[in-house]
């Protein structure tokens, strides 16, 4: 059977920001990528059963005016969010609730491998403990402002460095492990 997992694959700038203070991406294509490399996502996407995104990251997602990019299915977190547009039906999914009762009903589904994507929904399992490998591109930038990556933990969370690539001579992605640490029974994700 699939061991469970909780996978981010995000990246940030210099200072630790995903976006500009209003959401801004446009920085993420500051490096000529000529040949189109994919830096890993088309890998992690083969490996994932589905993606689990919040509101904002649903509707950045939207706002770029292309066609639905995603092949697996995506489940959005929202407390707002009544209903979906109808093109996105049997591809797109509302969830509400506490990130056990979330995962609970993911993994009931078969959907144990997930893509965690967008701040506050990485950090909102960040806080739970609910992180089990970061995948994190750093670009050479420096915002000074926007909206960050990490936050304030109510625990430290100890990960291992499993390997760190350089693309197009500029992007540092590196690959973190959480690390099995005086972690309660029942709150690490891969003992679901």
């Amino acid at each position: 059977m699939k061991e469970a997992k909780n996978i981010v694959f995000l990246a940030k700038s210099l200072d630790n920001f995903i976006a500009g203070p209003e959401g801004e991406l446009d920085w993420l294509d500051m490096i000529a990528n000529p040949d189109g490399d994919d830096m890993g996502y088309f890998a992690l996407i083969e490996e994932i059963d589905a993606i689990v995104m919040g509101r904002k990251s649903f509707e950045k997602v939207l706002s770029f005016g292309i066609e639905w990019p995603y092949k697996k299915p995506v489940f959005v977190l929202s407390r707002t969010l009544n209903h979906l547009p109808e093109n996105l039906e049997n591809r797109v999914f509302l969830l509400k609730g506490s990130i056990e009762k979330i995962l609970s009903q993911l993994h009931e589904k078969g959907h144990k491998v997930l893509y965690i994507d967008g701040g506050q929904t990485t950090r909102s399992f960040l806080q739970a403990d609910r992180i089990d490998e970061l995948r994190i591109t750093t670009l050479p930038i420096i915002l000074g402002n926007g909206i960050p990556l990490f936050d304030v933990l109510s625990n430290r969370l100890t990960f291992e460095h499993i390997k760190t690539e350089v693309f197009l001579g500029q992007l540092v992605q590196s690959h973190y492990k959480r690390k099995d640490v005086d972690i309660p029974e029942g709150l690490h994700s891969s003992d679901s």
